[in-house]
């Protein structure tokens, strides 16, 4: 049977080699990010002007669960593009697909293709907050994207946030240094993630997301970095790491991008066939 999943407050990018509409300026390209927290979905991603996608044109392949993206500068305008199963044929039913989206310029945006809590494959952009903090802070958020009942954030085994639940986040600036973060279910101490050590430095946000399903046995955490906050309310972001899978390298021209939030923009579905 399959199962079609509407995302109405998302939309969709990609970073592409191959621009489909007229560039911003460098100073209003999106900064985007992408986190891939669908447990067993190894996916290739291509992308088109005109909804034809070419087998020999992959822009991304092998994209695979637990892997965060570097950050890639995306001009603002307009782009397609298709997700399906790795070594799937392009020309049959993507696993995702969004047309004629609209990309705002000057977005800080970390998109997530996750599981929502019933277990079904979603897309969910987050608008990261890029204002600065205080000196000797960094910022510390959590963002609940598992097939899973509410939680708590522990960290030294007391919970600083409670009551979680997917898709939604929390935050705080805190003192710089060493947090050593968990997850457990709500009311609970027991963790079902972690615990994992987080460096916060100063000047940074660390974004921590949940994913995996808890019925499937694969809860995961990855983790994001945004540098640049002391100084500047729209900082650079850093690096990535994740938990607990290494982080895979891309090539400059084959970074994806999955999902973006825009007003207005229309054409996303995303897709799931189960047995």
């Amino acid at each position: 049977m399959r199962r079609v999943i509407a995302a109405s407050a998302a939309t969709a990018a990609l970073s592409l080699p191959l621009v489909l509409s007229t560039p911003a300026s460098a100073a209003d390209d999106a900064s985007v990010v992408v986190v891939h927290g669908v447990p067993g979905l190894t996916v290739d991603v291509y992308g088109s002007a005109d909804d034809s996608y070419s087998a020999d044109e992959a822009l991304l392949q092998d994209f695979e669960p637990g892997t965060v993206t570097d950050p890639v500068s995306l001009p603002g305008g307009t782009y397609n593009l298709a997700v399906f199963p790795a070594g799937g044929d392009p020309s049959g039913d993507p696993a995702i697909e969004a047309t004629g989206v609209e990309v705002p310029a000057g977005a800080n945006i970390s998109v997530v293709a996750h599981l929502n809590a019933d277990g079904d494959p979603v897309l969910t952009p987050f608008v990261n907050d890029v204002d600065p903090v205080a000196a000797g802070e960094a910022r510390i958020v959590v963002r609940h994207t598992a097939a899973a009942p509410a939680v708590d954030i522990l960290a030294g085994g007391e919970p600083v946030f409670t009551g979680l639940t997917n898709p939604n986040e929390d935050s705080a600036d805190l003192p710089t240094g060493s947090v050593s973060a968990a997850v457990a279910l709500a009311g609970t101490t027991d963790p079902v993630i972690g615990p994992a050590d987080l460096d916060l430095a100063e000047g940074t946000s660390t974004i921590v997301y949940a994913y995996g399903s808890a019925e499937d046995d694969t809860l995961a955490l990855a983790v994001q970095t945004i540098g640049g906050l002391h100084s500047s309310p729209s900082g650079v972001p850093s690096g990535t790491a994740d938990l607990p899978a290494d982080r895979t390298p891309f090539a400059l021209t084959a970074i994806a991008v999955i999902a973006l939030a825009a007003a207005g923009a229309t054409g996303l579905r995303a897709k799931r066939t189960r047995a």
